[in-house]
């Protein structure tokens, strides 16, 4: 049995329904007799005008369904002025009463069902969104007065541009979703750690610690999520960690918070044993990416398909470079100053990326471990930044760094050195990188039309997400491709979701001295 749609669901395909009768309407001729009665009525130019108003109100409604879809309260409240403003315009333009009707049966279904609008917006706009509209007031009282005033053109169409782009930044600011209350607590963070210390099977478990995401445990306080509100997406970062027959209640409760507050919910990176129960939820789940994990004791530079790196091995070790590792609280004032330097140097003026699979501190994760490649003068030359799955007893790279002036193969001597480290301290697997839409970047010349052109796009555009490089780097040792996915509600969240977890990940960020955000090896 199919649940019952609720009631802003229709409500949403109403409101759509009316925009699109209401611009049809205002493109098409008036009835004749009608028109000539409310031309006899009304003052000149006033149908003329309420022509316009319904056309414009009509894209208006189109535009609010999202938002009524979405339970939103100040999308309802917008919906009433606009229903109610347009059906009037519809008589007024030519006495179209069916128009009007439509209007009017909406706008009593808005009223009858106004207590299903509960999402709220974020109140810390109100104070800007106050600015703007005493902004819009002056600029509309300079409009009126453009003939008593004797401005030029062009000073009536800059009125006019600075008009509309303020009336869009005062909707900006209204329809701003309500977005969460700000970072994890220490107590919250202390939680978290013990769940991931017993519980963090999958290698993407730690990376859920960062400082940048908020936290929602279940009642036992065993399990929790860990996601991040960008422009009204609630991003979920990875698989929920803790008990597994905790987990379906846990997205449960998630997404009534999320649809309480109007968020749209999307899991990044989820693996392929939560896929079927998200799809049971109701999510769809798209391929995102592969993850390259290595299993340290069965690495092993034998055989004339991996020469490649092991050349790079001998020829760093020729060089006089040896690697240590040790964890991040054995790292004294210098040492970390170094390592600062080095991550400076390779980031020039790029962001701290990533956000699913990437640390935002060196210093602040304790069992964390860092493998640091020297010269043969002790001078450092790069350094990986490790991190564990204590559950399964693996790890996961978070970070890799290294000068610009140090010899071709560092990186790839560092991950060898890594996996040795790993294989010595019983590691079962070490997850390297992750490398998105890794299927197309492996797609050959007879794959699928869908396929090819994905690759041709993201080559395209590999200079600035260099996720080509990634992944063929990823594929010099071998790993074994461990899927991961996208989740979401509905297909029309797709492309607000992509832009979301763009953004966290700061891949539209492109570097430059407007970079502002803080070394990670600073912290």
């Amino acid at each position: 049995m199919t649940a019952r749609r609720p009631a802003p669901f229709f409500l949403a395909l109403g409101a759509a329904f009316a925009g699109l009768i209401g611009i049809i309407s205002a493109l098409t001729p008036e009835f004749a007799d009608r028109y000539d009665l409310v031309q006899g009525v009304l003052p000149p130019g006033l149908p003329a005008a309420a022509r316009v108003i319904a056309l414009a109100f009509g894209f208006a409604l189109i535009w609010l369904a999202r938002g009524l879809l979405r339970r939103k309260r100040r999308a309802w409240q917008l919906a009433i002025v606009v229903v109610a403003v347009s059906a009037a315009a519809h008589l007024a333009k030519g006495l179209d009463v069916e128009e009007a009707a439509v209007g009017l049966v909406l706008l009593a279904a808005l009223w009858r069902y106004r207590a299903q609008f509960t999402a709220p917006g974020d109140p810390a706009v109100l104070r800007p969104l106050a600015r703007v509209l005493v902004m819009l007031g002056v600029v509309a009282a300079l409009f009126g007065l453009r003939e008593t005033l004797v401005v030029s053109d062009n000073i009536e169409n800059a009125l006019v541009l600075l008009g509309v782009l303020l009336t869009f930044r005062a909707l900006y600011l209204w329809f701003h979703p309500l977005g969460d209350s700000g970072p994890h607590t220490d107590a919250e963070h202390a939680q978290a750690r013990a769940v991931v210390r017993d519980q963090g099977r999958d290698s993407l478990a730690y990376f859920s610690l960062r400082r940048d995401k908020r936290f929602l445990f279940s009642p036992s306080r065993r399990t929790f999520l860990a996601y991040r509100v960008v422009n009204g997406s609630a991003l979920v970062s990875g698989d929920p960690i803790g008990e597994p027959d905790e987990i379906e209640d846990l997205l449960h409760e998630f997404r009534r918070i999320a649809r309480a507050a109007g968020w749209r919910v999307a899991a990044l990176g989820a693996s392929a044993e939560l896929v079927p129960l998200y799809r049971r939820l109701g999510f769809h789940a798209v391929y995102l990416g592969d993850e390259a994990v290595v299993r340290p004791a069965e690495f092993s530079l034998d055989g004339r398909p991996i020469r490649k790196v092991r050349q790079s091995v001998t020829r760093l070790r020729k060089a006089g470079y040896t690697v240590r590792a040790f964890p991040v609280h054995d790292v004294d004032a210098d040492l970390r100053r170094e390592i600062a330097s080095v991550s400076a140097e390779w980031r020039g003026r790029w962001p701290e990326r990533g956000f699913t699979m990437a640390m935002d501190a060196l210093w602040a994760y304790p069992e964390s471990v860092l493998v640091v490649a020297e010269d043969a003068a002790g001078r450092i030359g790069g350094f990986l930044h490790l991190v564990p799955s204590p559950a399964c007893g693996g790890w996961s790279l978070a970070t890799m760094r290294r000068r610009r002036d140090t010899p071709n193969g560092l990186m790839e001597f560092l991950i060898v050195e890594a996996i040795a480290w790993a294989r010595a301290n019983d590691v079962t697997e070490l997850s390297l990188n992750f490398a998105v839409f890794a299927k197309a970047l492996r797609a050959s010349a007879d794959a699928a039309f869908g396929l090819r052109s994905l690759r041709a796009v993201l080559l395209r555009f590999d200079r600035f997400f260099q996720l080509e490089r990634l992944h063929n780097f990823n594929r010099k040792f071998f790993p074994v491709w461990r899927p991961r996915f996208v989740c979401f509600e509905r297909w029309t969240d797709a492309p607000l979701v992509a832009l979301a977890y763009l953004h966290v990940e700061q891949l539209l960020t492109p570097p430059g001295p407007w970079v502002r955000d803080e070394d990670l090896a600073a912290v």
